[in-house]
């Protein structure tokens, strides 16, 4: 018999694959001698047969289930579903990675009108039975939402009326009379929507509550998460049955969440809060503002300092910053869960070094500890200090994730998502954030809540993003459905600009500037701990000296793509580049080029000075020659009176260059092949500007790379080779210089990869350019693969965009093949990749394994290459 369900006492903290985070972390916390509520947990494997037996649990799973039960009814001495002496559970998910929200849970499970009215005979005072009573809503609440998926908001607006009648604002002031009022009227509730009784029996509730959180697992939300953080679906998660600890028992009870080292700042402190007499949902929903952890020293000294030892432990037996819930019933302290906490880029580099010096972890662990993709909060905006004294602050909420916000006031995620999608920069504000909302907060600049401690759904998953976020301003007036807020008087519409500060927690009414972050010291030190491990070189794709600039600021080292069209494309240049393509003689051609001449060499002169002589390889030009003709009839009129030809003739040029799929069609080396003289002039402008430099700097000693794009054909890469240098060599000789430069190809057809020996035989290196190789490769457009993607991600077909993540089945599989029939040509070869999977932490890991010499990526990007080229070398390692 295959073993599905786990007792905490039989598990630990290395089988995190098979009982998922938070199971493996209860095991582990259990050996420690932790005050776990002891209970059980269903296996990953579990979930896995779950979808492989079409969503059903099977008898054998079943078996073990009750088997479990039966134990831990023994362990903690009371009975599932009985009435005098009942255990109640929670029934919560656990994957492998931490998915903060994503999934389900339900708690008060075994509740029904005999275990409630058994409960209250034992202990009939008010106060009991009010607390009986609020579990049991919660619960009928909770199992309503998670397993029947009905909308939680009808039970809330529930909620509101019976406050409203009675004229209270909290739920705490509710008494026992009222909770089993909201009793009747959920049961109620529930029956006009299913057309039947809620369940009573335990037994169907649990297994169907272990069904829901199975199916979370697959819900849209979740999908959403694991794409954006590289999850695995075929992980699945695990379930974790656990005895009921009742932190809404009295006022001696309460529950929390606290993280040993602030998760925003990384400072070594203890961080949290805590509800009096409620339950964990209530903190991390955000309905009730929280106190802070250091009150419970005020009030319940002795938990506090259980609870800080038990913190102190957990920290130095994990060696890192740990996310921990727990629940007080009574006077008595339970752990629910520890987790390596969630945490800002500036808190993630912090803890890293504060642990190197406290001799806690080594440097290369240190580097392993931080997600390469979290740097990019760290290089992105702050508020300009001019700006920010000049702006008034109309409001204040928590500082629930660093940086600076400024955009346009939207209401909802599906708002977010569109605006943001038409180019607007916009501002998510919300009562509170739900998880539903993953998307909107995603392309959101920053997020505003109403409701919301720091440890809220908004708060950890705005953290993780990187995303700025002020949370738990209680002054705003939400008016939801007329899409509007009240905030210090005045009222703010959709469109409206706001700014919000993550870092402080202050809310601008107004669009305040933002200036480019400050590398800090720790930044600085971080990263030179991971430059001195990693093997693969990290370059950038930058086509001005703004640009290059940036990017050397970051660490680049060297232009891996130098785009020279996108140089074309500036008003003064454009004209002469539209009179090449109308001039009907070479010699027209050829003037028309002379005129481009002088601006491509000075971006090129420009580049190298920047780079002070790093290495740049400079890709001729790609794009088809529509992409400069005008396509508004008002355009081509005022165009062809410029070019001194009639409309007509501009229509006739047009029309001959149209072409039904052009990514395709004649560009690239075709036209050189078809031109020569491009290349000619191309070469004439990178030669010129490498031996202009040189002279100026002769420590720099520039060697041009120059890459031929869209090349399949040998023969057509000879050709187009043989101008250039003839060219060049011309130009070098005239100038009575010494001078190297390379000639090159970019590998983005999947001939080229094939016949990759051949190439090399004139190629004296490779770029992979994975975005064009990956679209002909799948024969789809990268412009138009959005439309209908999302079906193939519903589908479980792709798990996540091609062109985000390399795909290393198959393109992966001719960028390996490539590498190595180009080196058997070429042992020396140079090799690069300088698609947008240059800058994906997975892709790069890909990069370094099949050897190749460097990656390439946007300014922007270019630490987390480092990072994620560091932590792949150290993977290898210990390999």
């Amino acid at each position: 018999m295959h073993k599905y369900v786990y007792l905490f006492s039989e598990g630990n903290g290395s089988m995190r694959e098979l009982l998922g985070g938070k199971g493996a972390n209860l095991a582990e916390m259990t050996n420690l001698g932790m005050p776990v509520p002891q209970g059980f947990t269903i296996s990953t494997e579990a979930c896995t047969k779950y979808y492989e037996d079409d969503r059903n649990i099977n008898d054998e799973i079943k078996a073990q289930v009750y088997e479990a039960l039966a134990r831990i009814e023994k362990i903690n001495g009371k009975k599932f579903g009985d009435a005098k002496n009942p255990l109640l559970v929670s029934v919560r998910s656990g994957a492998r990675a931490s998915m903060p929200g994503m999934m389900d849970t339900i708690l008060n499970l075994g509740l029904n009108d005999e275990v409630a009215a058994g409960l209250i005979a034992g202990n009939p005072t008010p106060a009991f039975t009010r607390f009986v009573y609020d579990s049991y809503r919660r619960f009928i609440q909770m199992f309503s939402d998670v397993v029947m998926e009905l909308s939680k908001k009808t039970f809330e607006v529930i909620i509101d009326e019976v406050k409203a009648a009675k004229g209270v604002k909290n739920d705490i002031d509710l008494d026992a009379d009222d909770m089993k009022k909201l009793v009747d009227l959920f049961k109620a509730h529930y029956k006009e929507e299913k057309g039947e009784d809620f369940p009573t029996d335990p037994a169907v509730q649990l297994m169907e509550a272990i069904k829901a959180v199975f199916r979370s697992w697959d819900n849209p939300r979740a999908n959403v998460y694991r794409r954006m953080n590289d999850i695995p679906y075929s992980w699945g998660t695990a379930v974790n049955v656990q005895p009921m600890v009742f932190g809404n028992l009295n006022d001696k009870s309460g529950t929390g969440v606290a993280f040993t080292r602030d998760p925003a700042t990384g400072e070594k402190a203890l961080f949290g809060e805590y509800l009096i007499n409620a339950q964990g949902e209530d903190v991390v929903a955000g309905i009730r503002t929280p106190s802070k952890i250091s009150k419970l020293h005020e009030e319940m000294p002795a938990v506090y300092d259980q609870f800080v030892d038990i913190a102190t432990r957990l920290e130095n037996h994990y060696r890192d910053m740990q996310d921990m819930e727990f629940t007080i019933e009574n006077g008595k302290l339970y752990m629910l869960q520890t987790r390596n906490g969630k945490r800002t880029a500036a808190a993630a580099l912090k803890i890293a070094c504060d642990l190197v010096d406290e001799g806690m972890i080594s440097r290369e662990e240190a580097v392993m500890r931080v997600e390469p993709k979290q740097l990019d909060s760290l290089l992105h905006p702050q508020f300009d200090a001019a700006a920010l004294k000049a702006a008034e602050v109309v409001g204040k909420g928590l500082a629930a994730s660093p940086g600076a916000a400024c955009g346009r006031v939207v209401f909802s995620a599906e708002d977010a998502k569109s605006w943001a999608a038409n180019g607007e920069k916009v501002v998510l504000v919300r009562l509170e954030t739900s998880p539903e909302d993953i998307e909107g907060m995603a392309a959101a600049q920053g997020i505003l809540t109403v409701r919301g401690g720091m440890t809220s759904h908004a708060a950890v998953v705005a953290r993780g993003m990187g995303t700025c976020c002020v949370s738990g301003c209680g002054e705003i007036t939400m008016h939801e459905e007329e899409k509007y807020f009240t905030l210090a008087g005045k009222d703010y519409h959709e469109g409206d600009w706001i700014s919000i500060d993550g870092s402080t927690g202050n809310i601008y009414g107004c669009a305040v500037k933002t200036v480019e972050a400050t590398i800090s010291g720790n930044f600085d030190r971080f990263m030179k701990w991971a430059d001195s491990f990693r093997v693969l070189r990290v370059r950038t794709n930058a086509d001005n000296p703004r640009d290059t600039a940036q990017a050397v600021k970051f660490g680049a080292e060297g232009i891996g793509l130098c785009r020279t069209e996108h140089m074309f494309f500036e008003a003064t240049r454009i004209k002469a580049m539209r009179e090449m393509i109308v001039a009907k003689t070479v010699e027209a051609r050829k003037e028309a080029l002379a005129k481009i001449l002088p601006y491509q060499q000075g971006d090129f002169e420009a580049m190298y000075r920047e780079l002070k002589g790093r290495p740049m390889t400079i890709r001729f030009l790609d794009p088809p020659l529509h992409e400069f003709l005008p396509t508004k009839e008002e355009d081509i009129a005022e165009i062809a009176e410029e070019l001194h030809v009639s409309v007509a003739e501009l229509k006739d040029v047009i029309a001959s260059l149209h072409e039904f799929n052009p990514m395709m069609g004649h560009r690239g080396c075709r036209l050189a092949v078809t031109y020569p003289c491009i290349a000619e002039m191309q070469t004439t402008a990178v030669i010129n500007a490498a031996i202009k430099v040189n002279k100026e700097f002769s420590w720099y000693r520039i060697e041009p790379e120059i890459m031929i794009p869209l090349v399949g054909e040998v023969k057509e890469l000879k050709f187009v080779k043989d101008v250039v240098t003839a060219t060049a060599d011309r130009l070098i000789e005239e100038a009575g210089v010494e001078m190297k430069y390379t000639v090159g190809t970019m590998i983005e057809i999947p001939r080229a990869a094939l016949t990759a020996d051949e190439i090399a035989t004139e190629a004296e290196f490779f770029s992979f350019g994975t975005n064009d190789l990956t679209q002909m490769t799948f024969g789809f457009s990268r412009d138009d693969a959005g439309k209908f993607l999302d079906s193939y991600y519903d589908h479980k077909i792709y798990e996540s965009d091609p062109f985000a993540h390399l795909d290393q089945k198959g393109v992966g599989k001719l960028v390996k093949m490539a590498a190595e029939m180009g080196r058997a040509t070429r042992p020396h070869i140079k090799l690069g990749i300088c698609g947008e999977h240059g800058g994906d932490p997975a892709s790069v890991e890909f990069c370094h394994n099949v050897g190749l010499n460097y990656v390439s990526c946007s300014p922007f990007r270019v630490p987390i290459a480092r990072l994620a080229a560091a932590q792949a070398a150290i993977r290898e390692q210990r390999q």
